[in-house]
């Protein structure tokens, strides 16, 4: 329903909620009842002198009968219908509702908002539950405190004959390890205290490799127009020198120093020079740019993924895994969530270029996950060493790049529906999945 139709809505809440009858309105307004009633079901259309007698008569502002929901509630109103099976016909309705009863559309936006923050606190900390080496560590010393006081105090309970010596010491053990226990307890509320997002919660080579990246926009204009070979050492050694208040490890030192290593390879075989043109032609399309370039097609994906922001390629995001499975390179894309490590989704048509090696895929998906889109992927798995001597069979990875659809002709057949993995997944009937979701059947 157009939105300068609602007015008459409007009207007849702020009416009930005064606790005015209709006739007494009418009367006030200097119009008959059966008028205000015609108005009040917007079957007619009111404004100029009628409509600032009615503001006056029920004390409110002329704009707050006109105006329609703000944009906000009506968006959030939407988003909570969209989770539903409600019909075409009511969905249409949403704004006649907020115009209608506008104290319960806020009651029903606020409860939508808390959903939407609550899910996003359970996807945060079931991945972090699930992959924190800290909190790992934590728990395991812990459990392991607690059990050894749990041993000595069952020895003192049992043993009524104890030397006071042995005695004495079974006492100093169980003081020193609920001690121990204690400071674990605290530290552990420290640390899940902590915020999510914050350098502080880094914790294992794969994250400080990301914020490495992140921060250089996965981009290193010092590597770029390099002749192969030369000087391109020396810069490598720069960044990571620059890079090493991220870089703090030793184990993701030596990532970043891999994929500087390879990023600098693909730069030479790919140059800025070459792909900005075949851009302009062909979009990014990385099949169309793989075979107009002569390139393979994983060479052309990193370099895609790898664009300055003044390319105006727009947004490409990049994921990697090894012949295992494992994510080994994450470049995020609004819309398309991605889990912190491995365990991923296996509906990824990343995980299917693994069965089809040296096949591209081309897949339109639908992401399941909050704030999910609708993506074009392209996948391929590729040999990238060999173990031994050359008649020993190759290791593989595996790449997809994603792409928003946005301005791609529609395809013929519907979306992969997919998701991130399986604990925070809502989708039933899966045959992907691996275990439960809690968000569908609880913790």
């Amino acid at each position: 329903m157009p939105r300068d139709t609602l007015t008459g809505s409007r009207i007849r809440e702020r009416r009930v909620m005064a606790g005015i009858k209709q006739s007494e309105l009418a009367k006030r307004a200097d119009i008959s009842p059966s008028y205000l009633n015609l108005i009040e079901h917007n079957r007619r259309r009111i404004g100029g002198k009628l409509l600032i007698n009615i503001a006056d008569a029920l004390g409110v502002e002329p704009t707050s009968l006109t105006e329609g929901a703000e944009t906000a509630l009506l968006a959030t109103l939407r988003e909570a219908a969209s989770n539903t099976d409600m019909g075409e016909g009511e969905f249409a309705r949403v704004e006649e509702f907020a115009g209608r009863f506008p104290g319960w559309a806020a009651l029903l936006a606020e409860n939508q908002r808390r959903i939407e923050t609550l899910q996003s606190s359970v996807e945060a900390l079931t991945d972090r539950l699930t992959h924190d080496p800290h909190l790992a560590a934590a728990l395991h010393d812990m459990l392991s405190t607690v059990t050894a006081i749990r041993a000595t105090a069952g020895i003192l309970a049992d043993t009524r004959e104890l030397e006071p010596e042995w005695r004495e010491r079974f006492h100093r053990n169980i003081n020193e390890d609920s001690a121990r226990l204690a400071n674990s307890s605290q530290a552990l509320v420290g640390y899940l205290d902590e915020p999510g997002e914050t350098d502080a919660a880094l914790s294992s080579p794969q994250e400080e490799l990301e914020a490495f990246l992140n921060e250089y926009g996965y981009h290193f204009d010092s590597l770029e127009n390099l002749p192969e070979g030369e000087g391109g050492a020396d810069s490598i050694a720069e960044i990571l020198d620059e890079g090493r208040e991220r870089l703090q490890s030793a184990s993701a030192q030596a990532m970043a120093r891999s994929h500087l290593e390879r990023y600098l390879n693909d730069a030479c075989r790919l140059p800025l020079r070459q792909l900005k043109p075949a851009l302009q032609r062909h979009g990014t399309d990385p099949a169309a740019l793989s075979q107009a370039l002569d390139t393979d097609l994983t060479t052309v994906m990193r370099r895609l993924a790898a664009l300055p922001a003044t390319a105006g390629a727009g947004e490409v995001g990049l994921v990697s895994c090894d012949a295992s499975g494992t994510l080994i390179l994450r470049k995020p894309l609004a819309g398309f969530a991605l889990p912190r490590f491995g365990a991923a989704c296996p509906l990824w048509p990343l995980f299917q270029a693994l069965s089809r090696p040296l096949s591209p895929i081309r897949q339109v998906v639908r992401q399941s996950a909050r704030d999910g889109g609708v993506f074009l992927t392209y996948a391929i798995a590729q040999p990238c060493a060999r173990r031994g001597n050359q008649l020993s069979d190759p290791l593989y990875e595996a790449h997809m790049a994603m792409l928003p659809l946005d301005g791609v002709a529609a395809e013929e057949r519907p979306p992969l529906e997919l998701g991130v993995n399986c604990r925070i997944c809502p989708r039933e009937n899966c045959a992907g999945r691996r275990e439960p979701s809690i968000l569908t059947d609880g913790f």
